[in-house]
Protein backbone atom coordinates (compact mmCIF):
# COMPACT_ATOMS: atom_id res chain seq x y z
CA UNK A 1 0.00 0.00 0.00
CA UNK A 2 1.50 3.55 -0.84
CA UNK A 3 2.34 5.57 2.09
CA UNK A 4 4.39 8.36 2.58
CA UNK A 5 8.10 8.11 3.19
CA UNK A 6 10.81 10.34 4.99
CA UNK A 7 13.14 11.54 3.21
CA UNK A 8 16.84 11.11 3.69
CA UNK A 9 18.02 11.02 7.43
CA UNK A 10 19.93 13.50 8.92
CA UNK A 11 21.40 12.92 12.13
CA UNK A 12 22.27 16.72 13.05
CA UNK A 13 19.00 18.39 11.61
CA UNK A 14 15.62 15.81 11.65
CA UNK A 15 12.99 17.51 10.02
CA UNK A 16 9.41 17.40 11.32
CA UNK A 17 7.03 15.34 9.52
CA UNK A 18 3.43 16.42 11.26
CA UNK A 19 1.41 13.42 10.11
CA UNK A 20 -0.69 14.57 13.46
CA UNK A 21 -4.06 13.81 14.15
CA UNK A 22 -6.68 14.01 16.98
CA UNK A 23 -10.12 12.67 17.81
CA UNK A 24 -12.24 10.06 19.55
CA UNK A 25 -15.27 7.85 17.60
CA UNK A 26 -18.45 9.94 17.21
CA UNK A 27 -16.65 12.78 19.30
CA UNK A 28 -13.62 14.75 18.60
CA UNK A 29 -11.63 15.91 22.23
CA UNK A 30 -10.39 19.73 21.44
CA UNK A 31 -6.67 19.97 22.41
CA UNK A 32 -7.04 22.18 25.35
CA UNK A 33 -9.17 19.55 26.92
CA UNK A 34 -7.17 17.10 30.24
CA UNK A 35 -7.49 13.39 29.88
CA UNK A 36 -10.70 13.20 31.68
CA UNK A 37 -11.94 14.10 28.65
CA UNK A 38 -11.01 11.26 26.60
CA UNK A 39 -12.72 7.28 26.60
CA UNK A 40 -11.18 4.84 28.81
CA UNK A 41 -10.49 3.38 25.44
CA UNK A 42 -8.68 5.19 24.72
CA UNK A 43 -6.32 6.62 27.16
CA UNK A 44 -6.38 2.44 28.50
CA UNK A 45 -4.01 -0.45 27.57
CA UNK A 46 -6.54 -4.08 27.02
CA UNK A 47 -4.60 -7.07 28.21
CA UNK A 48 -5.93 -9.95 26.34
CA UNK A 49 -6.12 -13.17 29.39
CA UNK A 50 -6.93 -16.65 27.88
CA UNK A 51 -8.99 -18.50 30.27
CA UNK A 52 -7.52 -21.66 30.20
CA UNK A 53 -4.42 -20.59 30.45
CA UNK A 54 -3.91 -18.44 32.97
CA UNK A 55 -4.68 -19.54 36.54
CA UNK A 56 -6.86 -22.82 37.69
CA UNK A 57 -8.36 -22.39 40.93
CA UNK A 58 -9.81 -26.15 41.71
CA UNK A 59 -7.21 -28.14 40.61
CA UNK A 60 -8.06 -29.34 37.04
CA UNK A 61 -5.60 -27.95 35.00
CA UNK A 62 -7.31 -25.57 32.91
CA UNK A 63 -7.96 -22.22 33.88
CA UNK A 64 -11.31 -20.71 34.92
CA UNK A 65 -12.75 -17.42 36.33
CA UNK A 66 -11.76 -17.88 39.72
CA UNK A 67 -8.53 -17.80 38.71
CA UNK A 68 -8.71 -14.80 36.39
CA UNK A 69 -10.26 -13.47 39.56
CA UNK A 70 -6.91 -13.90 42.06
CA UNK A 71 -4.84 -12.60 39.39
CA UNK A 72 -6.40 -8.99 38.64
CA UNK A 73 -4.21 -7.97 41.75
CA UNK A 74 -1.44 -8.55 39.74
CA UNK A 75 -3.24 -6.68 36.70
CA UNK A 76 -3.55 -3.85 38.86
CA UNK A 77 -0.17 -3.71 39.32
CA UNK A 78 1.41 -4.33 35.92
CA UNK A 79 -0.67 -1.07 35.11
CA UNK A 80 -2.82 -2.23 32.51
CA UNK A 81 -6.61 -0.85 32.17
CA UNK A 82 -8.92 -3.09 30.46
CA UNK A 83 -9.03 -6.95 30.86
CA UNK A 84 -10.09 -8.53 27.58
CA UNK A 85 -11.35 -12.11 28.54
CA UNK A 86 -12.26 -14.90 25.16
CA UNK A 87 -15.34 -17.38 25.53
CA UNK A 88 -15.84 -18.89 28.81
CA UNK A 89 -19.61 -19.97 27.79
CA UNK A 90 -21.12 -23.51 27.66
CA UNK A 91 -19.46 -25.09 24.71
CA UNK A 92 -18.24 -28.89 23.51
CA UNK A 93 -14.76 -27.00 22.85
CA UNK A 94 -14.41 -28.26 18.91
CA UNK A 95 -12.72 -24.90 18.96
CA UNK A 96 -11.99 -24.14 22.45
CA UNK A 97 -15.00 -22.13 23.55
CA UNK A 98 -15.55 -20.13 19.83
CA UNK A 99 -18.39 -22.77 19.48
CA UNK A 100 -21.36 -21.40 21.30
CA UNK A 101 -23.95 -23.44 22.70
CA UNK A 102 -25.50 -20.51 24.84
CA UNK A 103 -23.36 -17.01 24.83
CA UNK A 104 -25.92 -16.26 28.43
CA UNK A 105 -23.99 -18.65 30.46
CA UNK A 106 -21.10 -20.26 31.58
CA UNK A 107 -19.46 -23.45 30.88
CA UNK A 108 -18.93 -25.26 34.23
CA UNK A 109 -15.45 -25.76 33.09
CA UNK A 110 -14.73 -22.40 34.05
CA UNK A 111 -17.35 -21.73 36.74
CA UNK A 112 -20.87 -19.90 36.91
CA UNK A 113 -22.44 -16.66 36.20
CA UNK A 114 -22.23 -15.73 39.70
CA UNK A 115 -18.21 -16.40 39.41
CA UNK A 116 -18.15 -13.77 36.16
CA UNK A 117 -20.11 -11.52 38.04
CA UNK A 118 -17.75 -11.29 41.31
CA UNK A 119 -15.26 -10.71 38.84
CA UNK A 120 -16.22 -8.07 36.60
CA UNK A 121 -17.04 -6.69 40.55
CA UNK A 122 -13.29 -7.22 41.72
CA UNK A 123 -11.98 -5.48 38.55
CA UNK A 124 -14.15 -2.53 38.77
CA UNK A 125 -13.13 -2.55 42.45
CA UNK A 126 -9.40 -2.44 41.65
CA UNK A 127 -10.09 0.28 38.45
CA UNK A 128 -10.35 -2.43 35.78
CA UNK A 129 -12.26 -2.65 32.85
CA UNK A 130 -13.57 -5.66 31.50
CA UNK A 131 -14.51 -6.93 27.95
CA UNK A 132 -15.31 -9.96 26.73
CA UNK A 133 -15.27 -11.88 23.54
CA UNK A 134 -18.71 -12.53 21.45
CA UNK A 135 -18.98 -14.61 18.73
CA UNK A 136 -21.68 -13.16 16.31
CA UNK A 137 -20.60 -14.76 13.36
CA UNK A 138 -21.79 -18.80 14.00
CA UNK A 139 -22.59 -20.91 16.64
CA UNK A 140 -22.25 -24.46 18.00
CA UNK A 141 -23.71 -27.30 15.72
CA UNK A 142 -24.93 -28.22 19.61
CA UNK A 143 -26.75 -24.94 19.84
CA UNK A 144 -30.34 -25.31 20.21
CA UNK A 145 -31.05 -22.61 17.53
CA UNK A 146 -28.86 -25.10 14.90
CA UNK A 147 -30.41 -28.50 16.37
CA UNK A 148 -34.11 -26.66 15.58
CA UNK A 149 -32.90 -25.52 12.02
CA UNK A 150 -31.71 -28.75 11.08
CA UNK A 151 -34.61 -30.49 12.35
CA UNK A 152 -36.42 -30.22 8.87
CA UNK A 153 -36.52 -27.72 5.98
CA UNK A 154 -40.23 -26.38 7.42
CA UNK A 155 -38.77 -25.58 10.77
CA UNK A 156 -39.29 -21.68 11.47
CA UNK A 157 -35.33 -21.20 12.68
CA UNK A 158 -34.53 -22.85 9.08
CA UNK A 159 -33.65 -19.64 7.75
CA UNK A 160 -31.28 -18.66 10.71
CA UNK A 161 -28.58 -20.30 9.50
CA UNK A 162 -26.94 -20.39 5.73
CA UNK A 163 -28.81 -23.64 4.01
CA UNK A 164 -28.30 -24.32 0.28
CA UNK A 165 -29.38 -27.22 -2.08
CA UNK A 166 -26.71 -29.11 -4.10
CA UNK A 167 -24.85 -28.25 -7.07
CA UNK A 168 -25.88 -29.93 -9.98
CA UNK A 169 -23.38 -32.79 -9.44
CA UNK A 170 -24.55 -33.17 -5.94
CA UNK A 171 -21.42 -30.88 -4.40
CA UNK A 172 -21.12 -28.15 -2.33
CA UNK A 173 -23.41 -25.52 -3.73
CA UNK A 174 -20.21 -22.98 -4.13
CA UNK A 175 -16.45 -23.14 -4.18
CA UNK A 176 -16.10 -21.67 -0.77
CA UNK A 177 -13.13 -22.77 2.10
CA UNK A 178 -13.21 -22.85 5.69
CA UNK A 179 -10.44 -20.72 7.60
CA UNK A 180 -9.66 -23.93 9.30
CA UNK A 181 -9.13 -26.19 6.66
CA UNK A 182 -11.53 -28.10 4.00
CA UNK A 183 -14.48 -26.77 2.43
CA UNK A 184 -17.09 -24.31 3.67
CA UNK A 185 -20.13 -26.83 2.79
CA UNK A 186 -21.13 -29.78 4.94
CA UNK A 187 -23.92 -31.38 3.92
CA UNK A 188 -27.09 -32.66 6.19
CA UNK A 189 -28.14 -36.01 4.78
CA UNK A 190 -31.13 -36.19 6.57
CA UNK A 191 -32.80 -32.93 4.38
CA UNK A 192 -30.47 -33.41 1.53
CA UNK A 193 -29.16 -29.31 1.87
CA UNK A 194 -25.68 -28.24 2.48
CA UNK A 195 -25.01 -25.61 5.53
CA UNK A 196 -22.33 -23.34 5.55
CA UNK A 197 -19.80 -22.58 8.02
CA UNK A 198 -16.81 -20.31 7.57
CA UNK A 199 -14.58 -22.20 9.93
CA UNK A 200 -15.32 -25.50 11.88
CA UNK A 201 -18.13 -28.00 10.22
CA UNK A 202 -19.51 -28.02 14.07
CA UNK A 203 -19.19 -23.85 13.82
CA UNK A 204 -22.08 -23.25 11.06
CA UNK A 205 -23.02 -19.70 10.47
CA UNK A 206 -26.01 -17.81 11.12
CA UNK A 207 -27.79 -16.02 8.48
CA UNK A 208 -27.45 -12.34 9.70
CA UNK A 209 -29.78 -11.55 6.85
CA UNK A 210 -32.79 -12.63 9.12
CA UNK A 211 -33.94 -9.92 10.89
CA UNK A 212 -34.83 -12.23 14.17
CA UNK A 213 -31.12 -13.77 14.34
CA UNK A 214 -30.15 -10.08 14.36
CA UNK A 215 -32.84 -9.22 17.22
CA UNK A 216 -31.81 -13.01 19.03
CA UNK A 217 -28.24 -11.53 19.04
CA UNK A 218 -28.79 -8.05 19.71
CA UNK A 219 -30.80 -9.81 23.27
CA UNK A 220 -27.85 -11.23 23.78
CA UNK A 221 -25.84 -8.25 24.06
CA UNK A 222 -28.27 -7.04 26.50
CA UNK A 223 -27.70 -9.93 28.38
CA UNK A 224 -24.22 -9.13 29.34
CA UNK A 225 -24.16 -5.38 29.07
CA UNK A 226 -26.59 -5.28 31.76
CA UNK A 227 -24.58 -7.53 34.13
CA UNK A 228 -21.95 -4.93 34.00
CA UNK A 229 -19.51 -5.62 31.20
CA UNK A 230 -17.66 -2.54 29.50
CA UNK A 231 -17.61 -3.84 25.87
CA UNK A 232 -17.14 -6.96 23.81
CA UNK A 233 -14.69 -8.19 21.32
CA UNK A 234 -16.36 -9.54 18.29
CA UNK A 235 -15.27 -12.01 16.62
CA UNK A 236 -14.93 -12.83 13.35
CA UNK A 237 -16.95 -9.86 12.45
CA UNK A 238 -16.09 -9.45 8.87
CA UNK A 239 -17.51 -12.79 8.26
CA UNK A 240 -20.98 -11.76 9.14
CA UNK A 241 -22.53 -11.84 5.66
CA UNK A 242 -21.83 -13.61 2.34
CA UNK A 243 -22.94 -12.99 -0.92
CA UNK A 244 -27.05 -13.35 -1.27
CA UNK A 245 -26.21 -14.99 -4.99
CA UNK A 246 -23.46 -17.52 -3.95
CA UNK A 247 -20.98 -16.25 -6.14
CA UNK A 248 -18.01 -18.45 -6.35
CA UNK A 249 -14.93 -17.06 -5.01
CA UNK A 250 -12.17 -15.72 -8.11
CA UNK A 251 -8.97 -17.27 -7.69
CA UNK A 252 -5.78 -15.91 -5.61
CA UNK A 253 -3.14 -15.51 -8.52
CA UNK A 254 -0.61 -15.57 -4.91
CA UNK A 255 -1.60 -18.54 -3.92
CA UNK A 256 1.34 -21.03 -2.56
CA UNK A 257 0.50 -24.18 -1.17
CA UNK A 258 3.50 -24.48 0.85
CA UNK A 259 2.96 -21.69 2.74
CA UNK A 260 -0.57 -20.85 2.08
CA UNK A 261 -3.76 -22.47 3.93
CA UNK A 262 -6.07 -24.52 1.75
CA UNK A 263 -8.62 -20.90 1.51
CA UNK A 264 -6.20 -19.12 0.64
CA UNK A 265 -6.35 -20.58 -2.67
CA UNK A 266 -9.52 -18.30 -3.39
CA UNK A 267 -9.85 -14.55 -3.04
CA UNK A 268 -12.96 -13.92 -0.34
CA UNK A 269 -14.78 -11.70 -2.50
CA UNK A 270 -17.58 -13.07 -1.62
CA UNK A 271 -17.19 -14.19 1.71
CA UNK A 272 -15.17 -11.43 3.46
CA UNK A 273 -16.17 -7.92 4.40
CA UNK A 274 -19.77 -7.35 2.60
CA UNK A 275 -21.55 -3.85 2.50
CA UNK A 276 -23.85 -4.96 4.52
CA UNK A 277 -22.41 -5.73 7.98
CA UNK A 278 -21.75 -2.02 8.56
CA UNK A 279 -25.57 -2.08 9.12
CA UNK A 280 -25.62 -4.60 11.84
CA UNK A 281 -22.49 -3.15 13.26
CA UNK A 282 -24.65 0.40 13.35
CA UNK A 283 -27.55 -1.45 15.26
CA UNK A 284 -25.01 -3.22 17.62
CA UNK A 285 -23.14 0.69 18.01
CA UNK A 286 -26.84 1.74 19.37
CA UNK A 287 -27.37 -0.98 21.20
CA UNK A 288 -23.78 -0.24 23.29
CA UNK A 289 -24.81 3.76 23.32
CA UNK A 290 -28.02 3.37 25.04
CA UNK A 291 -26.12 2.06 28.19
CA UNK A 292 -23.94 4.58 30.47
CA UNK A 293 -20.46 3.93 31.03
CA UNK A 294 -19.28 4.69 27.16
CA UNK A 295 -19.48 0.72 26.56
CA UNK A 296 -17.47 0.03 23.49
CA UNK A 297 -16.80 -3.00 21.15
CA UNK A 298 -13.19 -4.51 19.47
CA UNK A 299 -13.79 -5.81 16.41
CA UNK A 300 -11.60 -8.74 15.12
CA UNK A 301 -11.06 -7.85 11.63
CA UNK A 302 -7.52 -9.23 9.49
CA UNK A 303 -8.04 -6.37 6.46
CA UNK A 304 -5.88 -4.21 4.45
CA UNK A 305 -5.84 -0.67 5.93
CA UNK A 306 -8.38 0.92 3.57
CA UNK A 307 -11.10 -1.96 3.89
CA UNK A 308 -10.75 -1.43 7.97
CA UNK A 309 -11.33 2.27 8.19
CA UNK A 310 -14.98 1.69 6.81
CA UNK A 311 -15.43 0.22 10.78
CA UNK A 312 -14.87 3.20 12.44
CA UNK A 313 -18.64 4.03 10.83
CA UNK A 314 -18.81 7.00 8.41
CA UNK A 315 -19.61 9.14 11.46
CA UNK A 316 -17.76 7.38 13.97
CA UNK A 317 -20.80 5.25 15.37
CA UNK A 318 -19.46 2.12 13.69
CA UNK A 319 -16.88 0.08 16.05
CA UNK A 320 -14.49 2.10 18.24
CA UNK A 321 -11.40 0.14 18.07
CA UNK A 322 -11.53 -2.27 15.03
CA UNK A 323 -8.33 -4.42 15.37
CA UNK A 324 -5.50 -2.73 13.53
CA UNK A 325 -2.79 -5.90 12.90
CA UNK A 326 -0.41 -4.28 10.87
CA UNK A 327 2.32 -4.80 13.52
CA UNK A 328 1.70 -8.76 13.54
CA UNK A 329 1.36 -9.17 9.79
CA UNK A 330 4.55 -6.52 8.44
CA UNK A 331 7.57 -7.91 8.63
CA UNK A 332 9.66 -6.52 11.77
CA UNK A 333 11.93 -4.00 9.97
CA UNK A 334 12.39 -0.42 10.44
CA UNK A 335 10.75 0.42 6.90
CA UNK A 336 8.10 -1.79 7.07
CA UNK A 337 7.13 -0.43 11.00
CA UNK A 338 7.63 3.03 9.56
CA UNK A 339 5.54 2.65 6.87
CA UNK A 340 2.73 0.84 8.88
CA UNK A 341 3.05 4.10 11.31
CA UNK A 342 2.59 6.54 9.18
CA UNK A 343 -0.14 4.99 6.78
CA UNK A 344 -2.68 4.87 10.18
CA UNK A 345 -1.44 8.38 11.35
CA UNK A 346 -2.74 9.54 7.38
CA UNK A 347 -5.68 7.21 7.02
CA UNK A 348 -7.35 6.93 10.35
CA UNK A 349 -10.19 9.42 10.44
CA UNK A 350 -10.00 12.68 12.42
CA UNK A 351 -12.88 11.46 14.70
CA UNK A 352 -11.12 7.42 15.41
CA UNK A 353 -8.94 6.36 17.29
CA UNK A 354 -5.75 3.88 16.28
CA UNK A 355 -5.27 0.51 18.28
CA UNK A 356 -1.84 -1.16 18.32
CA UNK A 357 -0.62 -5.03 19.24
CA UNK A 358 2.00 -8.04 18.63
CA UNK A 359 -0.17 -10.82 18.80
CA UNK A 360 -3.08 -12.83 20.32
CA UNK A 361 -4.54 -16.43 21.14
CA UNK A 362 -4.06 -16.93 17.23
CA UNK A 363 -0.72 -15.74 16.49
CA UNK A 364 2.56 -16.91 16.91
CA UNK A 365 3.79 -15.11 20.22
CA UNK A 366 6.28 -11.96 20.09
CA UNK A 367 9.19 -13.75 21.86
CA UNK A 368 9.22 -16.21 19.40
CA UNK A 369 8.69 -14.45 15.93
CA UNK A 370 11.33 -11.39 16.92
CA UNK A 371 13.69 -12.93 19.54
CA UNK A 372 14.27 -12.22 22.94
CA UNK A 373 16.66 -9.86 22.36
CA UNK A 374 14.10 -7.54 20.78
CA UNK A 375 11.25 -7.99 22.93
CA UNK A 376 12.21 -4.90 24.95
CA UNK A 377 12.29 -2.24 21.58
CA UNK A 378 8.46 -3.86 21.06
CA UNK A 379 7.42 -3.23 24.30
CA UNK A 380 8.81 0.27 24.25
CA UNK A 381 7.40 1.01 20.47
CA UNK A 382 3.92 -0.33 21.09
CA UNK A 383 3.53 1.16 24.44
CA UNK A 384 4.61 4.60 23.04
CA UNK A 385 2.34 4.97 19.39
CA UNK A 386 -0.79 6.81 19.79
CA UNK A 387 -3.61 4.76 19.87
CA UNK A 388 -4.77 1.85 22.58
CA UNK A 389 -2.10 -0.86 22.45
CA UNK A 390 -3.32 -4.51 23.29
CA UNK A 391 -1.28 -6.91 25.19
CA UNK A 392 -1.14 -10.65 25.39
CA UNK A 393 -0.48 -12.78 28.56
CA UNK A 394 3.00 -13.44 28.84
CA UNK A 395 4.62 -11.33 26.98
CA UNK A 396 5.55 -8.94 29.45
CA UNK A 397 7.54 -12.01 30.71
CA UNK A 398 9.14 -12.55 27.83
CA UNK A 399 7.16 -15.87 27.00
CA UNK A 400 7.59 -17.50 23.94
CA UNK A 401 5.53 -20.01 21.59
CA UNK A 402 6.23 -23.77 23.90
CA UNK A 403 6.12 -26.86 20.99
CA UNK A 404 3.49 -29.61 21.68
CA UNK A 405 4.31 -33.15 20.94
CA UNK A 406 2.12 -35.10 17.91
CA UNK A 407 0.60 -37.04 19.82
CA UNK A 408 -0.52 -34.31 22.52
CA UNK A 409 -1.98 -31.35 19.95
CA UNK A 410 -5.09 -30.04 20.50
CA UNK A 411 -5.92 -27.67 18.16
CA UNK A 412 -8.02 -28.30 15.61
CA UNK A 413 -6.78 -26.17 13.24
CA UNK A 414 -3.58 -28.19 12.88
CA UNK A 415 -5.15 -31.67 12.99
CA UNK A 416 -6.96 -30.45 10.00
CA UNK A 417 -4.05 -28.57 7.82
CA UNK A 418 -1.20 -30.57 9.68
CA UNK A 419 2.56 -29.54 9.23
CA UNK A 420 2.48 -26.07 7.65
CA UNK A 421 2.82 -24.03 11.41
CA UNK A 422 -1.23 -22.87 11.53
CA UNK A 423 -1.30 -24.78 15.03
CA UNK A 424 -2.24 -22.28 17.79
CA UNK A 425 -1.53 -24.50 21.17
CA UNK A 426 2.14 -23.32 20.86
CA UNK A 427 1.20 -19.61 21.94
CA UNK A 428 -1.48 -20.50 24.11
CA UNK A 429 0.56 -22.56 26.88
CA UNK A 430 -0.25 -21.91 30.72
CA UNK A 431 1.30 -18.48 32.72
CA UNK A 432 4.35 -18.92 34.76
CA UNK A 433 3.75 -17.43 38.03
CA UNK A 434 6.17 -18.85 39.64
CA UNK A 435 9.78 -20.93 39.39
CA UNK A 436 7.92 -24.40 40.21
CA UNK A 437 7.86 -26.87 38.04
CA UNK A 438 3.87 -26.22 37.35
CA UNK A 439 4.83 -22.20 37.36
CA UNK A 440 2.27 -21.73 40.34
CA UNK A 441 -0.63 -22.44 37.16
CA UNK A 442 -2.29 -25.58 38.50
CA UNK A 443 -1.84 -28.40 40.76
CA UNK A 444 -2.34 -30.72 38.19
CA UNK A 445 -1.30 -31.77 34.61
CA UNK A 446 -1.78 -28.52 32.85
CA UNK A 447 -4.03 -28.91 29.48
CA UNK A 448 -0.83 -27.96 27.74
CA UNK A 449 2.63 -28.34 28.43
CA UNK A 450 4.26 -25.47 30.72
CA UNK A 451 7.74 -25.30 28.64
CA UNK A 452 11.45 -26.15 29.92
CA UNK A 453 12.96 -22.34 30.62
CA UNK A 454 9.82 -22.24 33.84
CA UNK A 455 12.72 -21.50 36.26
CA UNK A 456 14.03 -18.75 34.43
CA UNK A 457 10.67 -16.76 32.98
CA UNK A 458 7.86 -16.54 35.61
CA UNK A 459 6.01 -13.42 37.19
CA UNK A 460 7.72 -13.79 40.58
CA UNK A 461 11.73 -13.62 39.48
CA UNK A 462 11.11 -11.05 37.42
CA UNK A 463 9.20 -8.77 39.47
CA UNK A 464 12.36 -9.34 41.89
CA UNK A 465 14.46 -8.17 39.06
CA UNK A 466 14.44 -4.57 38.64
CA UNK A 467 16.61 -4.94 35.37
CA UNK A 468 13.68 -7.34 33.74
CA UNK A 469 11.45 -7.32 31.31
CA UNK A 470 8.41 -7.13 33.02
CA UNK A 471 9.79 -4.31 34.85
CA UNK A 472 10.22 -2.31 31.80
CA UNK A 473 6.54 -2.88 30.98
CA UNK A 474 5.69 -1.98 34.57
CA UNK A 475 7.36 1.34 34.41
CA UNK A 476 6.36 2.18 30.83
CA UNK A 477 2.78 1.77 31.38
CA UNK A 478 3.53 4.13 34.89
CA UNK A 479 4.99 6.56 32.33
CA UNK A 480 1.54 5.96 29.77
CA UNK A 481 -0.83 6.47 32.51
CA UNK A 482 1.46 9.52 34.02
CA UNK A 483 2.01 11.74 30.69
CA UNK A 484 -1.29 12.46 28.75
CA UNK A 485 1.25 12.95 26.29
CA UNK A 486 1.68 9.13 25.59
CA UNK A 487 -1.83 8.03 26.32
CA UNK A 488 -3.50 10.71 24.02
CA UNK A 489 -1.20 13.25 22.87
CA UNK A 490 -0.19 13.96 18.96
CA UNK A 491 2.10 12.20 17.14
CA UNK A 492 4.90 13.54 15.19
CA UNK A 493 7.44 11.40 13.02
CA UNK A 494 10.74 12.78 13.26
CA UNK A 495 13.70 11.95 10.75
CA UNK A 496 16.51 9.74 12.87
CA UNK A 497 19.68 7.91 11.31
CA UNK A 498 18.53 4.89 8.77
CA UNK A 499 18.54 2.02 11.85
CA UNK A 500 16.15 4.60 14.51
CA UNK A 501 12.37 5.09 14.55
CA UNK A 502 11.82 8.68 16.28
CA UNK A 503 8.84 10.61 16.79
CA UNK A 504 7.27 13.29 18.93
CA UNK A 505 4.43 13.31 21.27
CA UNK A 506 2.68 16.14 22.74
CA UNK A 507 -0.13 17.10 24.79
CA UNK A 508 -0.61 20.88 25.76
CA UNK A 509 2.95 22.32 25.14
CA UNK A 510 4.59 18.87 27.07
CA UNK A 511 6.37 16.88 24.34
CA UNK A 512 8.32 13.42 24.84
CA UNK A 513 10.85 12.41 22.22
CA UNK A 514 10.31 8.50 21.60
CA UNK A 515 13.67 7.45 20.14
CA UNK A 516 14.29 3.40 18.75
CA UNK A 517 17.06 1.80 17.35
CA UNK A 518 16.23 -1.17 15.56
CA UNK A 519 20.15 -1.68 14.84
CA UNK A 520 22.52 -4.51 16.08
CA UNK A 521 24.67 -1.38 17.00
CA UNK A 522 24.59 1.44 19.64
CA UNK A 523 23.72 4.63 18.04
CA UNK A 524 23.72 8.28 18.69
CA UNK A 525 20.95 10.24 17.83
CA UNK A 526 21.26 14.18 17.75
CA UNK A 527 18.03 16.46 18.39
CA UNK A 528 18.21 20.16 18.29
CA UNK A 529 15.82 20.67 21.17
CA UNK A 530 18.03 18.38 24.02
CA UNK A 531 19.36 21.57 25.83
CA UNK A 532 17.72 20.67 29.16
CA UNK A 533 16.08 17.51 28.35
CA UNK A 534 15.68 14.77 30.70
CA UNK A 535 15.85 11.11 30.29
CA UNK A 536 12.22 9.98 31.16
CA UNK A 537 12.80 6.11 30.96
CA UNK A 538 15.04 3.55 28.66
CA UNK A 539 14.73 -0.09 27.77
CA UNK A 540 18.01 -1.09 29.10
CA UNK A 541 18.39 2.25 31.47
CA UNK A 542 19.44 -0.68 34.06
CA UNK A 543 22.47 -1.30 31.90
CA UNK A 544 23.48 2.10 30.57
CA UNK A 545 22.63 5.38 32.00
CA UNK A 546 23.26 8.44 29.68
CA UNK A 547 26.64 9.83 30.63
CA UNK A 548 26.62 13.43 31.59
CA UNK A 549 26.90 16.11 28.52
CA UNK A 550 24.84 13.77 26.25
CA UNK A 551 22.02 16.81 25.76
CA UNK A 552 25.23 18.23 23.40
CA UNK A 553 26.55 15.03 22.33
CA UNK A 554 23.14 13.30 21.31
CA UNK A 555 21.26 10.33 23.31
CA UNK A 556 22.89 7.10 23.36
CA UNK A 557 20.39 4.17 21.66
CA UNK A 558 21.54 0.87 22.46
CA UNK A 559 20.92 -2.10 20.14
CA UNK A 560 17.67 -3.22 19.37
CA UNK A 561 16.77 -0.32 22.38
CA UNK A 562 15.28 2.89 22.96
CA UNK A 563 14.56 5.83 25.41
CA UNK A 564 11.91 8.39 26.09
CA UNK A 565 12.97 11.77 26.45
CA UNK A 566 11.39 14.96 27.78
CA UNK A 567 12.05 18.17 26.22
CA UNK A 568 12.39 21.53 27.93
CA UNK A 569 9.72 23.70 27.15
Amino acid sequence: MPSPQPEAPGADSPRAIDVSVSGSAGRVPQPQESASEWRWWQRGVIYEVYPRSFQDSNGDGVGDLRGIRQRLPYLAWLGVDIVWIPPVYPSPMADFGYDVIDPTAIDPLFGTLEDMDALIADAHQLGLKVIIDFVPNHTSDQCPWFIESRSGRDNPKRDWYIWHDPAPDGGPPTNWFSHLGGRAWTLDKASGQYYMHSFLPEQPDLNWRNNEVQEAVLQQLRFWLDRGVDGFRMDALMHLFKDANFHNNPPNPDYDPKVHGEHEQLMPRFTLDQAEVQVVIARMRALLDQYDGDRMMLGELYLPLEALIAYYGADGKGVQLPTNSLLILQPWKIDSIRTAILEVERLVPQFAWPNWSFGNHDKQRLATRLGQDQVRLAAMLLLTLRGTPIMYYGDEIGMHDVPVAPENIRDPFEKRVPNKGFGRDPERSPMRWDASPKAGFTTAEPWLPMGDDVASVNVASAQADPGSLLNLYHHLLALRREEPALNIGRFEAVDAPPTVLAYLREHHGRRLLVALNFGTTPVRFKYPDLQGASVLLGSHTHERPQADGWQQEGVLLPAFGGEIIALAG
